[in-house]
């Protein structure tokens, strides 16, 4: 019963962010903000910042973790569902979406410290939990390009549409929360301090040689993850892709097939090993889509998109697995919201002004960027991963029980 509630939150958390984050920058080219789509991409991980001091402020010390995931989905829904009304707006309809990132980031930390409050093997069990949300995102992208689209007689992506899509489902998921087991908050009674608050006190019990390489590989990488949010769904529209959400979610569907490899995967491989797979399919991706971009071959772009299976699993989480594993209960939720700031923060923001001002310059006052530019701005990230994944082989060491629970299990297999 448990474990069906957990599937359940995930399949709603991820079909939220699924639902409107992938064919925002469509609505907003076609609502006269073709030259802000990166800001979307910006507020995010703003948000993500500030989600640590959140969750080791009030998650972790005063309120169950179930009421405040409820609450937030709650607002959040509220908000997400005035945002279009100020489409003409541009100021208004991006400090919406800022504040609706304000109260949907923390979530994501939130719900991995819950899911692993109520189980007892990280790597065997969390990934059939986790599974579910990459579900949540494959329904959520066919719901907008194939359900919605029928529904409004249109290409649902230029309407408000998915943002009405994760409206209703965020009202949806606030109210489920609160039929979640019960999750004390860890550390009530403790102390408040900003070391605390910022999750230092978390990074001071984690913290060893292969913990900074992992943080720094995994903010560094988090910088093309941001190009691959943001401009996907702009270079579909250009290849002459008619159902964006749609063919986006092929990448979903790989990850849903390689989460459910991931238990066996981590037997026969290892943390190391998994980060490293993660990391050379993010570099290969662009690279598809850098041959693929002078005459739009398809079936290069769809294998790019389909990469998103090891490029998100076998990284980002295997690293949530990875900070977990070498947290105590007591800091559980600060780590995660660390994870959270240094990826989908601070790595996300950088990555999203970067990519946006790159985009801009290759753009130089043109409405899209043709075929051949295409190519020349997927390079960029290609080489970028491939550089962080250099780094990352050359100065991270596998933990010792890790080598030594693969060993002992491969006879086993």
């Amino acid at each position: 019963m448990i474990r069906t509630k957990l599937s359940t939150m995930m399949f709603l958390q991820f079909f939220i962010w699924g639902a409107w984050y992938t064919s925002i920058a469509v609505y907003m080219t076609n609502h006269g903000m073709a030259t802000l789509t990166h800001w979307p991409y910006t507020v995010n991980p703003v948000a993500a910042i500030v989600a640590p001091f959140f969750l080791g402020l009030v998650a972790d010390r005063y309120f169950a973790t179930e009421k405040v995931l409820g609450t937030l989905h709650l607002l959040g829904g509220v908000i997400l569902f005035a945002a279009p009304r100020f489409s003409a707006e541009p100021t208004t309809f991006i400090l919406l979406l800022l504040l609706y990132n304000l109260c949907y980031m923390p979530t994501l930390g939130l719900a991995n410290s819950l899911a692993f409050h109520h189980i007892e093997s990280q790597e065997q069990q969390f990934p059939l939990i986790r599974v579910f949300g990459t579900i949540g995102w494959i329904v959520a992208g066919l719901f907008i390009s194939f359900v919605l689209g029928k529904l409004i007689g249109g290409v649902a992506e230029q309407t408000p549409g998915p943002l009405y899509t994760a409206a209703t489902a965020s009202i949806l998921l606030g109210l489920f929360c609160f039929s979640l087991p019960h999750t004390p908050p860890p550390a009530r009674g403790q102390p408040v301090s900003l070391r605390s608050i910022a999750g230092l006190d978390a990074l001071k019990q984690l913290g060893d040689r292969p913990f900074y390489v992992f943080i720094i590989a995994s903010l560094l990488l988090c910088i093309p993850l941001a190009v691959y949010y943001n401009f996907t769904q702009l270079y579909l529209v250009a290849a002459g892709v008619k159902k964006i959400a749609g063919t986006q979610t092929w990448g979903q569907i790989s990850e849903t097939v390689f989460m459910l490899l991931m238990p066996m995967l981590f037997l026969r491989l290892g943390v190391k090993k998994m980060l490293m797979m993660g990391m050379a399919a993010w570099a290969l991706r662009y690279a598809l889509f850098a041959l693929a971009a002078p005459d739009a071959i398809f079936w290069m772009i769809l294998i790019g998109i389909m990469l998103h299976g090891p490029c998100y699993d076998f990284f980002f989480v295997t690293g949530q697995i990875y900070v977990d594993k070498k947290s105590t209960p007591a800091v559980r939720g600060q780590a995660q919201g660390f994870l959270v700031l240094v990826t989908y923060g601070v790595g996300m923001l950088i990555g999203a002004q970067i990519a946006g001002n790159v985009y801009d310059r290759f753009l130089a006052g043109a409405t899209a960027l043709t075929l051949p530019l295409w190519r020349s701005f997927w390079i960029l990230p290609a080489v970028f991963a491939a550089a962080v994944l250099v780094f990352f082989a050359a100065l991270f060491k596998a933990p010792a029980r890790d080598a030594t629970e693969r060993t002992s299990a491969t006879p086993a297999l």
